[in-house]
């Protein structure tokens, strides 16, 4: 694995990510744009852009960037909000759900990590491990969960490695693909 570069990780509010929304698209673009998710409408940059748009304004909201020091260039980030209890794919897993999570969910005290992406060209490097280890050191919820897709195997292998345990697989809507939910316990 190519050493992890040095790299600017910030924290930034809803309010300062807005005012970055274009260049966190772009990295979206650039991840996505290979098959099976380049002529898939749930993934097309347009939807993305509106989902993401959408987060800006959910309780809890942030995002963490990498940007590398020396030119400033952004090469990935991670963003989530505070899992809303009555979230449908969250319901969805009906008794699956550890009593201990399902409670901490009621109580505002779990993270739901949306979105964690590299650049191609930055990947294997622990960026996207460095992300995570910090949007979620930084939170006040002891608790996160994040949802994979099942047939990202790279994503599907890490998680575990991190700590997650498979709860069940999920589909965001009918038009997604199938998903495993994950949680990190405290």
């Amino acid at each position: 694995m190519p050493a992890l570069p040095d790299l600017n990780v910030t924290h930034h509010d809803p309010t300062s990510a807005k005012a970055l929304a274009e260049s966190l698209i772009a990295v979206y673009a650039e991840v996505y744009d290979v098959p099976p998710y380049l002529d898939d409408p749930f993934f097309s940059v347009e939807t993305y852009a509106d989902r993401l748009r959408t987060a800006f304004d959910m309780h809890g909201f942030e995002v963490v960037t990498a940007a590398l020091a020396d030119t400033g260039q952004l090469v990935g980030y991670v963003h989530g909000v505070t899992l809303p209890a009555d979230k449908p794919w969250w319901i969805s897993l009906g008794d699956r759900r550890p009593a201990d999570a399902l409670a901490a969910a009621e109580a505002d005290q779990v993270f739901w990590l949306r979105e964690i992406m590299v650049l191609p060209a930055f990947g294997n490097r622990g960026i996207g491990r460095a992300l995570h280890d910090s949007v979620v050191a930084g939170r006040a919820e002891p608790w996160t969960t994040l949802t994979c897709i099942t047939d990202n195997q790279p994503a599907r292998d890490a998680y575990p490695r991190w700590g997650y345990e498979v709860i069940g697989p999920i589909r965001h809507a009918p038009e997604s693909p199938l998903y495993d939910a994950m949680i990190l316990r405290p």
